[in-house]
């Protein structure tokens, strides 16, 4: 990937935009690119200061009131001797209300529309949208495990002392679907554990965090999502959130995370 071609994909990466598989290829870029890195954490400060700052204006009291009479219809002067019929004349406006009525309205409307482009999507889908790519990551060659074990007891201490948290770890051979390994992984400027099982060919992965990691918070209860063909199931226990991502069937999956849950 050019540099000169960055620029559009900066901005699409931070909004969620780009699929999990150019996701995953504009972070192998930026891993030898220190210029993209650097232009990419700007763009993240600039966002938050936005974000941040007090933008909002409430209109001035008795605006909405000053607009309503100004929009009601006014009547000509009428001499004696019209009719009854010339009373009912058209209807007109003040010029200078429709004006100021129109800037507000327009005002209105540009406002929304910045605020749409500065938020961009929610926490959460952003979160869904780093887990695909680091799953999809995982699958090259040499990057699913740092550990691999089908035991789990060899498993979670490998962990010690490389997190500032004890993952949950547990293996569901019995079930079907055996746990493999682990390794360390990195969502949202955090690192995190990934716990690797396996159903039949296909590979799931459990990414696990604290609940207090602030970034990476997510709404209570479990949460499902489908991104290109890979499917997501969210779920919040023991103080950690939990986030399973797999190309198998979404029915093996809710499966799966149950047997968590038991």
């Amino acid at each position: 990937m050019a540099c000169d071609d960055k620029v559009p994909l900066l901005h699409a990466y931070l909004d969620g935009e780009l699929d999990p598989i150019r996701s995953v290829s504009f972070e192998e870029h930026m891993k030898s690119c220190a210029n993209c890195e650097q232009s990419l954490q700007s763009e993240r400060e600039l966002r938050k200061s936005i974000r941040s700052g007090n933008l909002y204006h409430r209109a001035p009291a008795g605006l909405a009131d000053r607009m309503r009479q100004a929009t009601q219809p006014t009547r000509p002067a009428i001499s004696l001797g019209e009719s009854n019929s010339a009373n009912r004349a058209p209807a007109f406006f003040s010029s200078r209300w429709i004006g100021i009525a129109a800037g507000f309205l327009l005002a209105i409307t540009v406002g929304a529309l910045l605020s749409y482009e500065l938020q961009g999507p929610n926490q959460s889908d952003l979160v869904a949208q780093e887990v695909v790519a680091s799953h999809i990551r995982s699958l090259q060659p040499g990057h699913l495990f740092d550990i691999q074990s089908t035991d789990q007891h060899t498993v979670k201490p490998w962990f010690d002392g490389k997190l500032d948290f004890a993952p949950p770890v547990h293996d569901f051979a019995d079930q079907g679907y055996p746990l493999i390994g682990g390794r360390l992984d990195y969502l949202d400027n955090r690192n995190v554990a990934a716990l690797v099982y396996q159903r039949h060919r296909h590979i799931i992965n459990v990414f696990t965090w604290p609940e207090e990691s602030g970034g990476l918070s997510r709404e209570p209860g479990e949460k499902s999502k489908t991104i290109n063909g890979y499917h997501l199931v969210g779920w919040r226990e023991n103080g950690m959130y939990l986030e399973a991502v797999s190309d198998v069937s979404a029915e093996d999956l809710h499966q799966f995370v149950e047997l968590w849950k038991q």
